[in-house]
């Protein structure tokens, strides 16, 4: 009764559950999974409760309520982004050696076709945007964005975007916020007009890679390599209201809207773990070990679980070593 009447109490003032003990991650499992080749972004599709983690030529697929592989989308020239669209139980990814994106379906992982980008190279990340009905690829090396109709599967345009893209997020309402990297910037899209409408410095960051969106407060969390931070942006406004340190090499950050909690995952072999105390009131709570070059990741909302990608590596080289390839689980203690 005593626990029941405090946890009223700190209810009534504003404590969620959540704050009541150390909010600490600890390992939970590795999952083991087949092939070999370079890894890049893992994306939960929530609907289906599965995990896709790119992988060299194929995309294997995990099963989140077993937590074990049930299966790949195979023989692509080089995968980087996976992007999930159910009402028509298809997906996308970015073939980035092939400078196309692959459409497959979700039920049986099956390729339905290929869809050659025009005007495009270098697509790396992907993303499915509600608002507008689009699909829209992020090309690295020709600096801009390929639009696509999931339906039809045709390419319908291109947003040129002023510098080389890395992630890209939606807000469900018509605008897209995405990175770009080598101009220390964010761009604001506009995912009907298909044009940039606002772009907005971020110094002190250097070298944006991820992105996560705090809709409830208006805040984009972008993670930096050359500085070792992860700033937080007012999108109303552009203003960058806190820069948080984090370690080296990142590349992929996620939100916790329940828990509060920020991931960015460097691939110096951390996570750092980052409490949001209010909109601009940020600390870092935990720097969780994980593995060499464990730089991308995905949360699940539902358990709260982290999801990291990695191979083992020839000492001293960037060569995965063969047969190496796992996912890190790391749950909430």
């Amino acid at each position: 009764m005593k626990k029941q009447i405090l946890i009223f109490a700190m209810a009534a003032i504003g404590l969620a559950p959540f704050t009541t003990k150390a909010q600490t991650y600890v390992a939970d499992k590795t999952i083991t999974l087949q092939g070999d080749g370079g890894y890049d972004y893992l994306t939960i599709d929530k609907v289906n409760n599965r995990l896709y983690v790119s992988h060299g030529t194929q995309v294997n697929v995990i099963d989140l309520a077993t937590e074990k592989e049930v299966g790949s989308v195979d023989n692509m020239k080089g995968v980087h982004g996976i992007a999930i669209v159910n009402k028509l139980n298809r997906g996308f990814i970015t073939d980035g050696k092939a400078n196309a994106v692959v459409a497959f379906d979700i039920k049986t992982l099956k390729t339905i076709t290929t869809i050659p980008l025009t005007g495009a190279n270098g697509p790396d990340a992907i993303m499915y945007d509600p608002y507008s009905d689009r699909i829209f690829s992020f090309n690295g090396e020709s600096n801009n964005s390929s639009v696509i109709d999931p339906k039809t599967l045709k390419q319908v345009g291109t947003v040129a975007l002023g510098g080389g893209p890395e992630f890209a997020v939606p807000d469900g309402k018509g605008k897209i916020y995405n990175n770009l990297e080598d101009k220390n910037s964010l761009n604001v899209i506009d995912s009907k007009m298909l044009k940039v409408v606002k772009n907005y410095p971020l110094a002190p960051c250097g070298g944006p890679t991820g992105l996560a969106l705090d809709a409830a407060n208006q805040r984009i969390f972008t993670v930096c390599r050359e500085n070792k931070g992860m700033s937080v942006v007012d999108i109303n406004t552009g203003k960058v209201t806190a820069t948080i340190p984090i370690g080296a090499g990142v590349d992929a950050v996620a939100y916790d809207a329940e828990t509060k909690l920020i991931f960015c995952s460097n691939g110096d072999g951390t996570t750092t773990i980052i409490k949001q105390k209010s909109a601009d009131e940020y600390s870092v709570i935990q720097t969780l070990k994980t593995a060499l070059r464990a730089k991308t990741l995905a949360l699940d909302t539902k358990t709260h679980k982290i999801y990291l990608s990695v191979a083992e590596f020839e000492p001293g080289t960037r060569k995965a070593l063969p047969g190496t390839f796992k996912v890190l689980v790391y749950k909430l203690q």
